[in-house]
């Protein structure tokens, strides 16, 4: 192959910048699968290293994007063979190795995933790791006992990724999901795909007391701070929290009332380090049975490589609904 465009990210001052630049193989981190790209996605962490607004990248330069999909160009890893169809999510691609924005990757063996069958190079990253993560904190959470006559499920943050793949995967094995967002506007956008009912968040009396009503047998939350408080202080008995994000806040104002009164349980949910076991078992999942209904609709826009540095802000701002598809 000859030179290659990608969306490098430098460090400058105090900052950093990002731009497009042309590179060759040897540019790349080492690994012993080459991939070309089909498809990437756009995911928050990905706005944060993009614009330094978040201390993402452990190295520089590097080029980002947590997410890849596309197919094996060369391989020195007997597990895979040129022409087959993968995906990489996490693993620190786009945070401590080149990443998906670029026309080539090259990874470790390891981080790679044989993509099942039934899933396209661009279903793949619309699931992204917005759609591995919703997979994973609901496969952890059903291990701990979550089933669906226990009652409501709430999912924070509601309209992002990981909310509205959350909100379909849910929805489609049968729980009743409330779905939790401040946009106005997006109560048919959640009803569409799968939440029974929409609240929103200047509705919600967060209260107090170190425990209020039990509402919930179970939560995803992408929001923490008060939204996380709230939820440990109102969810039913054995409950289980899934903690995925940080947009409302890190700190958690709680006590451990809920924990030894009640039994609930938080579990915290890292994708970017899941065990390789751990790791196929959930894409084996987002093939079967969790498997989202509505991808059309939660892939709300695919854009072009060229277009990326322009929708970060949007990111950073929060106005985004549903999942961006990145065409290489």
């Amino acid at each position: 192959m000859s030179e290659f465009k990608a969306l490098r990210i430098k460090k400058s001052g105090d900052g950093v910048t990002c731009g497009f630049e042309m590179l060759q193989l040897a540019d790349l981190s080492a690994g012993e699968v080459v991939i070309k790209s089909q498809f990437s996605g756009i995911n928050y962490k990905d706005a944060l290293a993009a614009t330094g607004a978040g201390k993402i990248l452990k190295t520089f330069p590097l080029t980002g994007g947590i997410d890849v999909a596309g197919e094996v160009e060369t391989s020195s890893d007997a597990r895979f063979t040129p022409g087959q169809r993968v995906v990489v999510t996490g693993c620190g691609l786009g945070e401590e190795v080149d990443g998906g924005y670029s026309e080539y990757v090259r990874v470790a063996g390891d981080s790679v995933i044989a993509l099942p069958d039934n899933i396209s190079c661009w279903e793949a990253m619309c699931l992204g790791t917005a759609g591995f993560t919703a997979a994973l904190a609901i496969t952890r959470m059903e291990r701990n006992g979550l089933q669906r006559d226990l009652g409501d499920v709430v999912v924070t943050g509601a309209t992002g990724g990981v909310g509205s793949l959350a909100t379909s995967m849910l929805s489609g094995l049968g729980y009743s999901v409330v779905g939790v967002t401040g946009k106005k506007a997006s109560r048919e956008y959640l009803q569409s795909i799968g939440a029974s009912r929409v609240l929103f968040r200047d509705e919600i009396s967060y209260g107090a007391r170190p425990l209020e009503k039990a509402l919930w047998a179970g939560a995803i939350d992408n929001v923490g701070g008060d939204t996380l408080a709230w939820l440990t202080r109102t969810m039913h008995w054995w409950g289980n929290i899934a903690s995925i994000g940080m947009a409302g806040g890190v700190k958690l104002n709680t006590t451990v009332l809920p924990f030894i009164l009640r039994g609930v349980n938080l579990l915290g949910i890292n994708s970017v380090h899941t065990p390789r076991e751990e790791r196929l078992a959930v894409w084996q999942r987002l093939a079967g049975d969790l498997r989202p209904g509505h991808l059309e609709q939660i892939g709300t826009k695919t854009l072009p490589l060229s277009a990326l540095p322009d929708t970060f802000e949007d990111y950073l701002n929060g106005t985004v609904v549903g999942r961006t598809v990145i065409e290489i």
